[in-house]
């Protein structure tokens, strides 16, 4: 059913802050974790259920309050040519407004991740480098539905960024913003941008042919999941850390399904955000790319790491050796590239299989109200990258958690 609908793009605009940027902020410096930001977009959309407001009044409300937002982010609607520093100039950020032929309640019984796709414009644009850094699309369904996909340049932001943007965003559009609460843009102050070329690994994602697939596991299958993997080692796992084991070992067995019998090495990284982990702390409403990846490695040779508990407990313990070494030494740049260049080492062995997690847990992006009400479904379109795994927070907030896991066709099948 979803498969009949279609999608008409019917305008596109470019957004612009509503008051200039003053000229003390024309120039806005990119932080060292910035610089190593990837030139890729994040994406995120929300889907709302259609009430009395007319699309009109929408439009407007989105435009409108998104132009009061770039006021306080300025730098999403600024442009780069290096990797130093976004002249903020005001050029903007661009909205597009679409049409969607076909009903919100349709889609939504069976998402489909290509068709997640439509709803945000541009996802993997090689502009996330250089600008605009923020790309908004309002796709309204016939029914009156609306799906406001947002995505965010990495050279600018990471996920938290994005929850601090909604957050401000939506509080400017219900009329509640409090214009002392302003975030903080100084990132670059605590992590100074560094004159270097960033060693890329071409392993980190890797493109082929791939099966991307959703799953949803209620509060009270997560309650069963974390008390399965609890040991006297991690007595109390978190709800991310038993889905991360389950879904590690499901990948395993089926690596070395395809892999004819033969047990292959395999490490996890998960994303984390550095804000509270740095030294000194971050405030928790800094913009910037604040995040860095830890690991976690498995040999199924290994008797203690053939089961859930085992991986648990090698999860604590990269997180933990994370936490304690690495995290409070990222402005350091040799610590940077040793982090790359570990990660591109072992992804491309032939000998090790890996997972990539990004996880969007407690996020809170189910209370992001612009004045319709909350939305009934927040997702991530997972682009096809192998071995990509996406966590979010199940809609009722008690404890659940959904997540869009892509693997090669023959591993998922």
């Amino acid at each position: 059913m979803a498969r009949a609908m279609e999608i008409e793009i019917i305008r596109r605009e470019t957004i612009k802050p509503s008051t200039p940027t003053p000229h003390h902020l024309k120039s806005y410096n990119l932080s060292l974790l910035d610089q190593f930001g990837h030139p890729i977009y994040g994406p995120l959309v929300l889907f709302y259920p259609n009430n009395e407001i007319s699309l009109q009044q929408r439009s407007q409300k989105l435009k409108k309050s998104l132009s009061q937002v770039l006021t306080l982010f300025y730098p999403l609607a600024g442009r780069t040519n290096n990797n130093f520093t976004v002249e903020c100039d005001d050029d903007g950020v661009h909205y597009i407004e679409a049409r969607v032929h076909g009903l919100l309640s349709n889609f939504l019984q069976k998402p489909d991740s290509d068709l997640l796709l439509w709803f945000s414009d541009h996802m993997e644009s090689r502009k996330a480098g250089t600008g605009p850094f923020f790309l908004v699309q309002a796709s309204f369904f016939d029914c009156g539905g609306l799906a406001i996909g947002t995505c965010l340049s990495h050279k600018l932001g990471d996920a938290t960024t994005v929850r601090l943007i909604l957050k401000y965003w939506s509080a400017i559009a219900l009329g509640h913003h409090d214009h002392a609460d302003i975030p903080c843009l100084d990132s670059a102050s605590q992590f100074p941008p560094r004159d270097f070329s960033i060693p890329y690994s071409s392993a980190v994602l890797e493109r082929t042919r791939t099966v991307t697939r959703r799953f949803v596991l209620d509060a009270w299958k997560i309650a069963a999941l974390k008390a399965k993997v609890s040991s006297a080692s991690v007595p109390k796992p978190t709800r991310v850390e038993a889905v991360s084991a389950l879904i590690w070992r499901s990948a395993m067995a089926a690596w070395r399904s395809s892999n004819k019998g033969i047990a292959n090495k395999s490490v996890l990284t998960h994303t984390v955000n550095i804000r509270k982990l740095a030294e000194p702390p971050l405030p928790e409403n800094s913009m910037g790319n604040l995040i860095a990846i830890w690991s976690a490695r498995t040999d199924e040779k290994l008797e203690s790491q053939r089961d859930m508990k085992g991986l648990v407990v090698e999860l604590r313990k990269g997180k933990k050796k994370f936490s304690e070494n690495e995290a409070r030494r990222l402005g350091i740049l040799e610590v940077m590239f040793g982090l790359i260049k570990e990660a591109g080492e072992t992804r491309g062995r032939d000998d090790t299989n890996s997972l990539i997690f990004t996880s969007l847990c407690n996020f809170g992006l189910y209370e992001t109200d612009f004045g319709w009400g909350k939305p009934m479904w927040v997702t991530v379109p997972n682009p096809s990258h192998k071995n990509l795994v996406t966590m979010m927070d199940t809609r009722d907030g008690d404890g659940g958690v959904e997540f869009w896991l892509c693997l090669s066709e023959e591993d998922m099948a």
